[in-house]
């Protein structure tokens, strides 16, 4: 059976994704899915450097404000939202662009990655949510890395609902979740693909970085993080672990002050950004684009669609 095109953009956040992902959508006549954990949150603007809908020039873009801050969204979310919008635009004979930096939810696509469904635990899970505040995301973290160390690396200590999940999957399986992406991730692509890699070099990203979040404390981040409290918002909700949102609300609740929260906030975006890079080094398959090496945004997209074209 003959597969069908996808095209993924993604590279580090603040390195220019959005600009060319309009572009290619109008040049191969596509639409535009965002692979961003946090954007699909309504009311969440700001924080997420979510793009306006004046910005989208027509373009049709998917899952983008679906759920509300309240509600949780995991990788297997959104490989089945991902999934339903890919049908859907593929039914109207379109290209899916997937357009995001969070690269585990690219993957979950690109490779139709089988997220076992083993039962919840929920006294598992109680047990472990009692130990994080008891002794700490560190102690629970520890945990992980002491039956699955390439888990640990990959979780962030303070993502306990990861941390968690992949304690509750080996102790149901006794396979080392790790293991078990791995094997996922050597399947064979069920899709025509083309992976897009955008990058710069690391002294121009992190000025972009620190720009973009002088920015947004300018465009009303403190404000937009006071109003979802307001709407009965806390720390503890998966939205609320996003970047830029718990910074802001360590110092809305007195835990600092708001000028170390934003100097804060750009050094977790350079260390995130950091981390992207080394996902995507993994990756297979997939086309490195240096930014710097290109005149102007319309050479950069006449590139990309040449690359695309060429495979055709």
């Amino acid at each position: 059976m003959e597969k069908k095109p996808l095209i993924i953009l993604t590279g580090p956040t603040a390195v220019g994704k959005t600009g060319l992902s309009i572009g290619l959508a109008k040049a191969l006549d596509g639409e535009i899915i965002s692979a961003d954990s946090m954007q699909v949150y309504r009311g969440m603007d700001i924080g997420t450097a979510k793009i306006a809908p004046d910005q989208m020039q027509g373009v049709p873009h998917h899952l983008i404000d679906i759920l509300e801050p309240w509600e949780e969204f995991h990788v297997a979310d959104f490989q089945k939202y991902c999934k339903e919008a890919m049908a859907d635009i593929y039914r109207r004979e379109k290209v899916p662009i997937i357009v995001g930096g969070t690269g585990f939810y690219i993957q979950s696509v690109l490779y139709d990655i089988d997220f076992s469904q083993t039962e919840a635990d929920a006294s598992f899970r109680e047990a472990m949510e009692r130990l994080a505040r008891d002794e700490g995301a560190a102690a629970l973290h520890d945990r992980l890395r002491a039956v699955d160390e390439a888990s640990a690396r990959a979780i962030h200590p303070n993502n306990v609902k990861r941390v968690i999940r992949a304690l509750e999957y080996y102790r149901q399986t006794g396979e080392r979740m790790s293991e078990h992406n791995q094997a996922q991730q050597r399947k064979e692509s069920p899709y025509d693909f083309r992976y897009y890699v955008l990058r710069l070099p690391r002294e121009i990203l992190y000025q972009r970085i620190n720009e973009r979040v002088d920015a947004m404390e300018r465009q009303g981040l403190t404000e937009e993080v006071k109003h979802l409290l307001d709407r009965g918002c806390h720390r503890k909700m998966v939205s609320m672990q996003g970047l830029g949102y718990k910074e802001i609300i360590d110092a809305l609740e007195g835990r600092d002050t708001l000028e170390h929260a934003y100097e804060r906030i750009k050094q977790e975006t350079r260390h995130f950004a950091k981390r992207q890079f080394t996902w995507f080094r993994r990756e297979r398959e997939v086309t490195w684009i240096d930014k710097d090496q290109f005149r102007d945004e319309g050479e950069l997209l006449a590139y990309c669609v040449g690359i695309y074209k060429s495979f055709g």
